[in-house]
């Protein structure tokens, strides 16, 4: 959303379409940040604020002089952007031009900080995608080449090796591949840091003309003819509501909730299963509690847990 002020302030009337495919989202998802932006600015003055609106069509900024001031950092800002930056920097696969702009603008940054800029020097950051894969995914999407990947399916608990022809990357707690998977014949999500290897292969990416998805509701969104399972957990595993997109969620006594879900591949909710333990049990299907009650004896008896 700050890139998304300097680019409307340097294109007036620009169209909501031009715009939302500069930066890779829907128009929806592009109206909604605009209904969000006239509520930022360097204070909460009414003129101080951000005057943007839209007619669906093109965007106007109508107060851009009022609110150009020059940014003023606090020394913990400066730090957090130092190291925010420096970790980009170092990112593999990175086009050497952005790179270099990265360069030049933490130089500035350093400057301009003064001594707070020592402490952030101290500070290192890594990335769960580095290393080849982040790099050969984003060459394969600057030279719409495919890609073949090994890959880890945590409800299936296996690998699998698939062509994938890719769209865009994705970040959502997690760095994600969205792409025309050719084993399955349909758009796929991939979890970087699951890919166990990759190659970018000598075929031009393929994709079937697709609109991209809206994601600010979450990357996984279950289609309503999918399997419905219940699951009942107590206080120990309320955090499933917050990983797992439900359909409801009811309160228990003692602080449980039973919370009703869908998805395309039940099995899968088996580990969810085994990890919760005494935290929480699926209820329904029977089918599938009882897959789970076996599954989870068989566990036990490896551990030489019978009869527990």
């Amino acid at each position: 959303m700050l890139s998304l002020v300097t680019y409307l302030r340097e294109r007036p009337g620009a169209r909501v379409s031009d715009v939302a495919r500069a930066f890779g989202i829907t128009e929806r998802e592009l109206v909604g940040d605009l209904n969000v932006l006239p509520m930022c600015g360097t204070s909460f003055r009414g003129g101080d604020l951000l005057d943007i609106d839209t007619d669906g069509e093109r965007i106007w900024w109508h107060n851009p002089d009022d609110v150009a001031q020059p940014l003023r950092l606090a020394s913990d800002e400066a730090i957090s952007l130092l190291v925010a930056a420096r970790a980009v920097a170092g990112l593999p696969g990175l086009r050497e031009r952005d790179r270099a702009a990265l360069t030049r603008a933490v130089a500035k940054l350093e400057a301009a900080a003064g001594d707070a800029a020592e402490g952030s020097a101290r500070v290192g950051v890594t990335f769960e995608a580095e290393g080849s894969v982040f790099a050969d995914v984003d060459r394969a999407l600057t030279e719409r080449r495919r890609l073949w990947i090994s890959y880890y399916s945590s409800g299936r608990g296996e690998m699998t090796e698939r062509e994938v022809d890719p769209i865009r990357l994705v970040t959502d707690g997690h760095t994600y591949l969205e792409g025309w998977c050719r084993l399955s014949e349909d758009r796929r999500i991939f979890r970087l840091d699951r890919i166990a290897d990759i190659r970018v292969l000598e075929v031009e990416s393929a994709a079937p003309p697709l609109e991209l998805r809206d994601l600010s509701e979450g990357l996984v969104r279950p289609a309503a003819d999918d399997p419905q399972v219940v699951l009942e957990v107590g206080p120990a595993g309320r955090w499933v509501a917050e990983y797992y997109t439900f359909e409801e969620s009811v309160e228990l006594p003692g602080g449980g909730l039973r919370i009703t879900l869908r998805t395309p591949d039940p099995s899968g909710l088996l580990r969810l299963a085994l990890r919760l333990g005494a935290d929480g049990r699926i209820t329904a299907p029977p089918e599938l509690a009882e897959l789970a009650r076996a599954t989870a004896a068989d566990a036990l008896a490896l551990y030489g847990g019978e009869g527990a």
